[in-house]
């Protein structure tokens, strides 16, 4: 134990103090049921650390705290060395509570709580210095991005205490990095993490990040926003006619291109033919005048940029120019099946009814003509009878005879 400002009043009464105290604890119950108790800590540099030696059940028996070189930072609530940073907090029979400001890694170690029992008691606290790492760093291989390429990127956070460790995130996505570690000669850690993939257009105004999580900081990152160029997108509009192209009509058909870098060239041609001499081609806008079927064909809208070339095609397919109803005779046809339908139920109607009365009067008809068969004697008899009754059947008799 180093004692400073020796043969100073207050180096003589610390010695007193301690002779005393080594005494009073040589005459402790061996059993002793004292508890010396310290918790680890862990601080920021530059911010403080609190430093606590706690005893249960103390006898007045003396408590002292040493730094990792063994000097005695307080004895009781006494402080022999000379570093101001350390202030008492709390002294009583129970504990000994000191802090340590301004901390630095030089304070990093083990530090000692001694309890004079017999025998003595010592308990440890560690102190780790925690350093944050610096600002993070992103690096990007390619300033402007075509889809369909691979990049790379590099994200380092340096110097920091433990190591760092470092994510990815492209939008609300997270990305895996390759992370590289290196100690550097004051026994700090520098992080780099590597990051590769593909984009596509939809990354476009993307932030990539690069996170990075340290016991000594949260929210800590850095990003940067892609810029991504793609091949034009098209599609074509028509305009007019509103339905069937007939002849005789006009046809207005436009382009709509949309790419990064925007497309400077938007072409129309006919596929396998070439578009109709009297077509008027404005920019992206398409117009022929007085269609005929000989314009028939797929019209193709090409437009590019310096990323590459897309296309849209329209088929075009002239009617008769009395072709016009045919969304009309969809309705024509409907109602002329409902008709058809009406007038075949009430043909199966009448049917059902005629075929009712004929079967009513057939049967009467037989009836009357079995009539003579009742009550006839013999054949001949019953075929009168059937011919005009009873009264005739007599008269023929008697005619006969």
């Amino acid at each position: 134990m180093a004692i400073t400002g020796s043969g100073s009043l207050a180096t003589i009464l610390f010695l007193f103090m301690f002779q005393a105290a080594l005494l009073k604890g040589a005459a402790q119950d061996p059993e002793g049921f004292q508890n010396l108790v310290t918790d680890n800590v862990s601080v920021v540099e530059g911010e403080m650390a609190i430093i606590s030696c706690r005893v249960k059940n103390n006898d007045e028996s003396v408590i002292q705290l040493l730094n990792p070189n063994r000097q005695t930072i307080y004895f009781r609530n006494m402080r022999p060395l000379k570093d101001a940073r350390f202030q008492l907090v709390n002294f009583s029979d129970n504990e000994l509570r000191v802090s340590l400001s301004n901390v630095s890694l030089s304070d990093e170690g083990r530090y000692v709580c001694q309890l004079y029992t017999d025998p003595p008691q010592e308990a440890y606290a560690d102190i780790t210095v925690l350093i944050p790492p610096g600002n993070p760093i992103i690096e990007a291989r390619d300033e402007v991005l075509s889809e369909g390429n691979e990049t790379e990127m590099t994200c380092t956070a340096m110097s920091s205490k433990p190591a760092a460790t470092i994510r990815w995130m492209k939008g609300d996505k997270e990305l895996p990095g390759k992370p590289k570690v290196e100690l550097t000669y004051d026994k700090m850690y520098t992080v780099t993490s590597r990051l590769t993939f593909t984009v596509s257009k939809e990354d476009d105004g993307v932030p990539v990040a690069c996170i990075v999580d340290h016991p000594a900081v949260k929210d800590f990152q850095a990003q940067i926003y892609l810029e991504v160029q793609y091949k034009p997108e098209v599609k074509i509009m028509v305009e007019f006619p509103q339905g069937l192209t007939r002849e005789g009509e006009n046809l207005e058909l436009t382009c709509q291109a949309k790419g990064k870098p925007q497309p400077q060239r938007v072409n129309w041609v006919k596929v396998d033919d070439d578009v109709p001499s009297h077509a008027v081609i404005t920019g992206g806008d398409l117009y022929i005048e007085n269609l005929n079927k000989s314009y028939n064909g797929t019209y193709r809208c090409v437009a590019s940029n310096t990323v590459g070339e897309s296309f849209d095609d329209y088929i075009l397919y002239v009617y008769d120019s009395r072709a016009g109803e045919g969304a009309p005779r969809t309705v024509d046809h409907a109602v002329i099946g409902g008709v058809v339908a009406v007038v075949v139920f009430a043909m199966l109607c009448l049917l059902i009814v005629l075929g009712r009365y004929f079967a009513r009067h057939k049967g009467t008809y037989f009836t009357h003509e079995a009539k003579g068969a009742d009550d006839a004697a013999d054949a001949d008899t019953a075929i009168i009878n059937a011919e005009g009754g009873h009264t005739n059947s007599d008269e023929k008799k008697e005619y006969y005879i």
